[in-house]
């Protein structure tokens, strides 16, 4: 079976080695042709938003997905076969801040208060209405803490907006959370969904440093399932899909939704039963998915804008190390490693020794 990927960075790259097992052949659109992907996977090289390309990608596979959301809508409609998914539906909801919390509240999953903001007068009106601290961000492409401005106080919105303005924006106020978590779970075309377990993340500069397992199941992980649930069965989902919520004092908040593999997920590779690459594949392909049990204690530590030497890495017993052939430059994901223990106190000091690695103090 042919699966075409629209993108060919490192997320089409573990796709591509999580097909090698099951005989999934992957062929990725995308213009760079040195792309991470291209070391094991078949690449196009074209642009996302040219519909001769896309359709050159159309013919030679049985389904499409993609590994990012920021995806010409209409070209991407004009296929008309094989099957995308999952679905342009979600890909438009998650494309556009607004619609993300507009589509969770209509589902009554709590968000943080919200505004759209077309103008400073706007601005300076939801700002009074919200309170501060407030965040005010692009509605679309930002990533990695891109395109948003924290404000603390009244005389630092004209300044934001001076830094923001020009496209859509959303001011959210700045949650007190405790933790930030995230909730991956796949749906299969068979109808089928698993659940993996709640990650608990942590970042640094708006960037993803580590995610680690929640190995307690509490009332906690209980409502971000049965969130996501109700996304999955509302958009008749297929594919992986991954919601990150803010938790304060026991009640969860959803920020974010990713309709694709997620950065909080790469622990799953050698953490999980069956990785959340492997489960996309089989979803998107229509087989029977894999068990999303952890093997133990498991988290993923980033590498970011350098890497390690590679032999102090692997010093490190149980530490696997994943990299993504990319030319090193600051905020950049070079790579990433994970760490799967049954014993806790050598779980500890394994993920120690690895953050210390990777620049990274965790605070947890």
């Amino acid at each position: 079976m042919n699966i075409g990927v629209i993108g060919g960075g490192q997320l089409a790259r573990m796709l591509a080695l999580a097909g090698y097992p099951l005989g999934l052949k992957l062929i990725c659109l995308e213009p760079n042709a040195n792309c991470p992907a291209a070391e094991v996977a078949e690449v196009i090289k074209g642009d996302y938003a040219d519909p001769k390309q896309l359709q050159a990608l159309a013919d030679r596979v049985d389904v499409i997905t993609y590994e990012f959301e920021n995806i010409n809508l209409s070209a991407l409609a004009a296929i008309t076969h094989p099957p995308i998914y999952p679905a342009i539906n979600a890909l438009a909801v998650a494309q556009d801040r607004l619609s993300e919390k507009t589509f969770f509240n209509q589902l009554d999953i709590p968000t943080t208060q919200f505004a759209a903001i077309n103008s400073l007068e706007e601005l300076y009106s939801a700002a009074r209405k919200i309170g501060l601290p407030a965040v005010l961000k692009t509605r679309r492409w930002g990533y990695d803490g891109k395109g948003q401005v924290v404000i603390h106080a009244m005389d630092e919105l004209e300044p934001a907006w001076l830094q923001l303005q020009h496209q859509p924006l959303l001011l959210e106020n700045k949650v007190p959370f405790q933790r930030e978590v995230s909730c991956l779970a796949v749906r299969s075309t068979l109808g089928e969904t698993a659940f993996y377990p709640l990650v608990m993340n942590q970042h640094q500069a708006g960037i993803l440093r580590l995610s680690q397992v929640v190995t307690e199941e509490d009332e906690v992980a209980a409502a971000a399932r049965d969130y996501v649930g109700r996304i999955l069965n509302e958009w008749n989902y297929v594919g992986v899909l991954a919601v990150e919520f803010f938790e304060d004092k026991g009640c969860l908040f959803a920020n974010e939704i990713a309709p694709r593999v997620h950065n909080s997920g790469h622990w799953s590779i050698e953490g999980a039963v069956s990785s959340q690459f492997e489960n996309h594949l089989r979803a998107v392909a229509g087989l029977p998915l894999g068990a999303t049990t952890a093997n133990g204690y498991t988290a993923m530590v980033n590498f970011i804008g350098s890497v390690p030497p590679l032999a102090t890495i692997l010093k490190i017993q149980g530490v696997h190390c994943h990299l993504y052939g990319k030319e090193a430059r600051p905020g950049r994901k070079l790579g990433h490693a994970t760490i799967c223990s049954v014993d806790k106190n050598s779980y500890s000091q394994q993920l120690q020794a690895l953050c210390a690695l990777a620049g990274f103090e965790n605070s947890v």
